[in-house]
C-alpha cells in the first residue's frame, strides 16, 4: 500500500510530503484548492502521460516520488526481481522527474526504467477510479482476471493457457514438418549413413590408447632390439663392461678397508650398483627376447590407426570424440524419427486441440455462471449509488478460434439508464458515474481484488443526502480490506473516513500554492461543518458535524 508521497513543483504545489496509513482516507477542501492535483501527481508517478504544463511556473522541473509497502504482493516482487529492479525487502520506490521542456525520466528503486515499466509496476499497486487512464477495471485483461478470480477459476484459466500453448507448439511443429519434409528426409538419410559408418568403426577410447602404444612399439621394433643389445654390451657383455669394472673397484676398495673403515659405506654402494647393473642386464635380455619384428601386425595396426584418423577428419573431431559424435548422430536421428511422421504429429496436434477445447469449455461454463451472479450483485449495488435503473452486464463474446485466454472475450457493459442499450464500461462518459460503477464493482469483488490501494475521484458527483451516506459506508467497508482514498465534497462521505486531509490554497508573493494538512478531531468538526454550511459556520452546523462523526463511530 501507499506509505508516502513526495511532490516537488507540481502545478500549484511547491513542496508537499504526505504519509499515509491503511483504512479509508478522504481529501477535502475548497473547490480549486488542489485536491485532485494530488491524485494527478500520483497518476504521474504511476506512469500516466505528462507534459511541460505540469511543472510549477518558475521551476526547472517537477519531481514526484511514491513509496509503497509490497509485503504480500508476490506477483510484483517476482516482476521486480525478474527485471533486476528489486530494492529493500517489502518496499518499492517509484520516482518520476519531468523537466520544463516536457522531457520525462522514470525510476524504480533508484534504477532508470521506461515509462512502460513504470506503468506496469504501478498496475500492481494502485487503481485510480475517475477520469484517469490508470484504472485497471477498464482494461480487457483486468476484466477477465476479475471475473475469473471472483468465480474461483484462476487455476482453470491457467490450465487453458497451458493447453493452448501445447497445441500451438504442436501446430508449429506440424507446419515445420509439412514445409520441410524433404529436408528432414535428406537429413535423416545422411544421419543413418553416418551412424552405420561410425558403428562399423567400432571405436573404443580405451582400445585406441592401447593401439597407439602398440603402433609405436611395432614401428620402432628394430631400434628397440638394437638399443637393448648395446645396453647389454655396455653393462656386461663387452670388453671393460660396467659390471666387470664395478666388481674390480669393489675388490680394490675391499683390500684397503683394513686401513680405513670409513670405506665400508662406499664399498656397499659400489657392490649395490654392481648388483643393480647385473639385474638390468637380466631384464634387458628378457625384454629383447620378447621383441620381434612383425611387419604383418604392423600393417594391421597402421590400417586401423589410419581408419580412425580418416573418420575423425571426416566428422571434424579428434579421435577421442568419435564416440560422442556417434551419440549425437543417434540422438538427432531419434528426434527426427519421432517427429518426422507427419500423420503422427497431426494426430497429436488434434488430440492437443481437443484437450484445449475441453479445458476451455469448462472455463466458459464457469464464467457464464459467475458472470450472471456478479452482474446481478454489481447492478444491485449500483441502485444504491444514485444510478437507479442502471444495469451492469458481463458479455462473453465468442472467439472463432479461441486463444490462450479461452473461447470468449470478456467485456464489462453498463446501461446507465433504463431503456438504454448497454455499452462498454470504457465508453461511459461521466467521470463521477464511472467512479460509482467502479465503487460498486470493487465493493462486490473486494474479497478477491489484487491491487492494495484504491483511489476514488469524483465518486460523489451528482449525489447527496442518503446516497452520499451509502457511498461513505461503502468506502469505509472497502477500507477494511484495502487502502482507500477519496477526493470528496460531501460531508457524509468525509465523516465516514478513518482520517481526513484538508487541502488548502494560499497566495503569497504573486504565487498560488497548495498545501495539505492532517486534521485532528476538532479540526475535522470544523472542516465538515464548512462542507455542511458553506461560508458562514454556525454552532448548529458544528453540532451537526460533530453528530455525523459520532454516528459513524457508533455504527462502526
Amino acid at each position: 500500500m501507499l506509505r508516502a508521497l513526495n511532490i516537488r513543483d507540481f502545478v500549484i504545489v511547491d513542496r508537499m510530503d504526505l504519509e499515509f496509513d491503511d483504512g479509508f482516507t478522504v481529501l477535502t477542501g475548497e473547490t480549486g484548492a488542489g485536491k485532485s492535483i494530488l491524485i494527478d501527481a500520483l497518476a504521474m508517478v504511476l506512469g500516466e502521460r505528462s507534459d511541460a504544463g505540469i511543472v510549477r511556473q518558475g521551476a526547472g522541473k517537477s519531481e514526484i516520488s511514491a513509496e509503497f509497502e509490497i509485503a504480500g504482493l508476490a506477483p510484483l516482487q517476482r516482476w521486480l526481481a525478474g527485471n533486476d529492479l528489486a530494492g529493500d525487502i517489502d518496499a518499492c520506490l517509484l520516482r518520476r522527474v519531468i523537466d520544463s521542456g516536457g522531457r520525462s525520466r522514470a525510476f524504480i528503486n533508484g534504477r532508470a526504467v521506461t515509462l512502460a515499466q513504470l506503468r506496469e509496476a504501478g498496475e500492481h499497486l494502485v487503481d485510480i477510479h475517475g477520469q484517469h487512464e490508470h484504472q485497471s477495471v477498464l482494461r480487457a485483461a483486468a476484466q477477465r482476471g476479475l471475473l475469473d478470480a471472483y468465480a474461483g477459476l484462476c487455476d482453470a484459466a491457467d490450465a487453458v493457457v497451458a493447453a493452448w500453448q501445447r497445441r500451438q507448439n504442436l501446430r508449429q511443429q506440424l507446419n515445420a514438418l509439412e514445409t520441410n519434409a524433404a529436408a528432414f528426409a535428406a537429413e535423416r538419410e545422411q544421419l543413418e549413413w553416418q551412424v552405420r559408418e561410425l558403428e562399423a568403426l567400432e571405436f573404443d577410447p580405451g582400445e585406441w590408447q592401447e593401439l597407439l602404444a602398440e603402433h609405436a612399439r611395432l614401428a620402432h621394433a628394430q631400434s628397440l632390439i638394437e638399443g637393448a643389445q648395446v645396453a647389454m654390451d655396455t653393462l656386461s657383455e663387452g670388453d671393460n663392461s660396467s659390471v666387470t669394472q664395478l666388481a674390480a673397484a669393489a675388490s680394490r676398495l675391499d683390500n684397503l678397508l683394513e686401513y680405513d673403515t670409513r670405506l665400508k659405506e662406499i664399498i656397499d654402494l659400489v657392490v649395490s650398483a654392481q648388483a643393480q647393473a647385473q639385474e638390468a642386464v637380466y631384464m634387458l635380455r628378457a625384454y629383447q627376447q620378447r621383441l620381434e619384428l612383425d611387419p604383418q601386425r604392423l600393417r594391421e595396426v597402421e590400417q586401423r590407426v589410419d581408419a580412425v584418423h580418416t573418420s575423425a577428419r571426416k566428422y571434424r573431431v579428434t579421435p577421442d570424440a568419435l564416440q560422442e559424435a556417434l551419440a549425437h548422430a543417434r540422438q538427432r536421428l531419434d528426434e527426427l524419427g519421432g517427429a518426422s511422421d507427419v500423420e503422427t504429429v497431426r494426430k497429436r496436434e488434434a488430440e492437443a486441440h481437443a484437450a484445449y477445447l475441453a479445458e476451455a469449455k469448462k472455463l466458459s461454463a464457469g464464467r457464464r455462471q459467475a458472470a450472471k451472479k456478479l452482474a446481478g450483485k454489481v447492478t444491485a449495488a449500483m441502485q444504491t449509488l444514485a444510478l437507479a435503473g442502471a444495469r451492469f452486464e458481463i458479455a462473453l463474446n465468442p472467439l472463432a478460434e479461441g486463444n490462450a485466454s479461452g473461447l470468449e472475450q470478456i467485456e464489462f457493459l453498463v446501461s446507465a439508464h433504463q431503456g438504454i442499450a448497454p455499452r462498454p464500461l470504457a465508453k461511459v462518459a461521466s467521470g463521477g458515474e464511472l467512479s460509482r460503477i467502479s465503487l460498486a464493482i470493487q465493493t462486490v469483488t473486494s474479497e478477491i481484488a489484487q491491487v492494495p490501494t484504491l483511489i476514488f475521484d469524483e465518486v460523489d458527483a451528482g449525489i447527496g443526502g442518503r446516497v452520499a451516506e451509502i457511498v461513505g459506508r461503502m468506502l469505509k467497508t472497502l477500507g477494511k480490506k484495502h487502502q482507500v482514498m477519496c477526493v470528496t465534497h460531501l460531508p457524509q462521505v468525509a465523516a465516514s473516513a478513518d482520517r481526513q486531509w484538508q487541502v488548502t490554497k494560499t497566495a503569497a508573493n504573486g504565487r498560488v500554492l497548495s498545501h495539505a494538512t492532517v486534521l485532528d478531531d476538532k479540526q475535522r468538526v470544523e472542516e465538515i461543518a464548512r462542507m455542511l454550511g458553506g461560508v458562514k459556520i454556525t454552532e448548529t452546523t458544528r453540532r451537526h458535524a460533530a453528530e455525523m462523526l459520532k454516528a459513524v463511530t457508533r455504527d462502526s
